[in-house]
């Protein structure tokens, strides 16, 4: 999906001098030396109204950012999982209520921490078994290593499963692995955010009898010509990648490469919850299908029923993430934000102290990325970058107000 931006975003229901506050106020994180760079992406009723750019996508070798930038997606991954899952869906390949011990046996017999320390954790047996939807949700009762917010975190981080995993072991093993560390609550009681959608990946690969790569190229990027999404970078496409960066001792941006390299060579383990590389305009093609309800180009990847299944609050009761889950790192509000099956989903806009609308469903990664898609305005939203973590700044709430403050119509 090429993105050509109109000349005429008035038609389009925005004020020219108003979005380009978007880009001045984005600018000065670069002179700030806070981003390297960034770009952004509007489009409004399938018609692209705005694309700024600004930066280097590798400060040191002076490579400026370029619509064909490579970004490390990483959580932006888990929205295309969960897409792919429920193509399976459709097809009667798995059900959203299954046990996922239907696919994965070593889910059958999960046990929650009740007290104790690392080393001696007292568990009790989960009162409900893990499910599909559970993973979907993040109330599956799994975490990550990297929260340091509950024993269990560090019991993943004890193991050698903070950010990444064991360096021998694949998938199949870290499915495993996490099956056999205590929950840190009963599946369906909690939001946690966690490994919830690499476990899922793992459930599209024993579904469809296909490597999670393959799956996703044949029945979501081949479709919509998502080109340059991928899990491993080619060295004929390595000059696009962005650099990884993270705040430094005096608040100025430093190189991180040790640890985001791992997507220039083919992956043990295909993380469905943070492993893919994308463009700007790859993802644009890929919230235009879901904009579209499941449809783009005369292509259809889901049913609109299933998007809209999708883009409802399946927490427990109507809540929000506020109300059930547990402090997650980001700065974006949580209050007024529920969860469907691969997004959060906005629920109450007054609660979130945003312009936001009412069913708009986004999600973010851990470099700082971010997109969202609001159906009442005809809205798809994304903003790159490759800054870790995501908590560093207050991108996403920035960027919500910007957008939304640029519409008159």
């Amino acid at each position: 999906m090429k993105i050509n931006v109109t000349k005429d975003p008035k038609r389009m229901g925005f004020d020219p001098k108003r979005l380009d506050r978007i880009g001045e106020h984005f600018q000065s994180y670069v002179e700030q030396k806070k981003l390297a760079g960034w770009l952004v992406s509007i489009t409004r009723h399938s018609e692209p109204i705005y694309l700024a750019k600004s930066g280097l996508r590798d400060i040191e070798g002076g490579q400026a950012i370029e619509e064909d930038t490579l970004f490390r997606i990483y959580s932006m991954t888990k929205p295309i999982t969960t897409v792919a899952a429920m193509i399976l869906y459709e097809r009667g390949l798995l059900d959203i209520t299954d046990p996922v011990s239907k696919y994965i046996p070593s889910f059958a017999n999960l046990r929650v921490f009740k007290q104790g320390s690392t080393q001696a954790p007292l568990t009790v047996p989960a009162t409900e078994p893990m499910r599909i939807w559970h993973l979907m949700t993040h109330t599956s009762g799994l975490t990550y290593g990297f929260h340091h917010a509950h024993t269990t975190d560090a019991i993943y981080r004890a193991n050698g499963y903070e950010w990444g995993w064991p360096p021998d072991v694949d998938l199949a093993g870290a499915c495993d692995a996490w099956a056999s560390m205590p929950l840190v609550a009963n599946p369906g009681t909690e939001w946690n955010y966690s490994v919830s959608t690499d476990v899922l990946g793992r459930v599209v690969e024993v579904a469809s009898g296909m490597g999670l790569d393959e799956f996703m190229k044949r029945e979501i990027f081949d479709p919509l010509s998502m080109v340059d999404t991928s899990f491993y970078i080619e060295p004929e496409r390595a000059s696009r990648l962005a650099a990884l960066y993270m705040p430094g001792v005096n608040g100025e941006i430093t190189r991180l490469d040790a640890f985001g390299n791992a997507c220039l060579s083919p992956q043990r383990v295909l993380s469905g919850g943070g492993g893919l590389v994308s463009t700007a305009s790859d993802y644009a093609a890929f919230m235009a299908m879901m904009l579209n309800r499941g449809e783009l180009d005369r292509v259809r990847i889901l049913s609109p029923k299933t998007v809209d299944y999708m883009v409802t609050n399946h927490l427990p009761g109507n809540q929000d993430m506020d109300q059930i889950g547990r402090p997650i790192f980001s700065e974006s509000n949580s209050a007024g934000v529920g969860f469907g099956l691969g997004f959060s989903v906005v629920i109450n806009p007054a609660d979130t102290k945003s312009l936001i609308s009412k069913g708009t469903y986004a999600w973010g990664g851990a470099a700082s990325t971010a997109f969202f898609i609001d159906p009442k305005e005809g809205l798809a939203i994304s903003f790159m970058t490759q800054l870790l973590p995501s908590s560093t700044y207050p991108i996403r709430p920035e960027l919500v107000q910007l957008v939304y403050s640029a519409m008159v119509d």
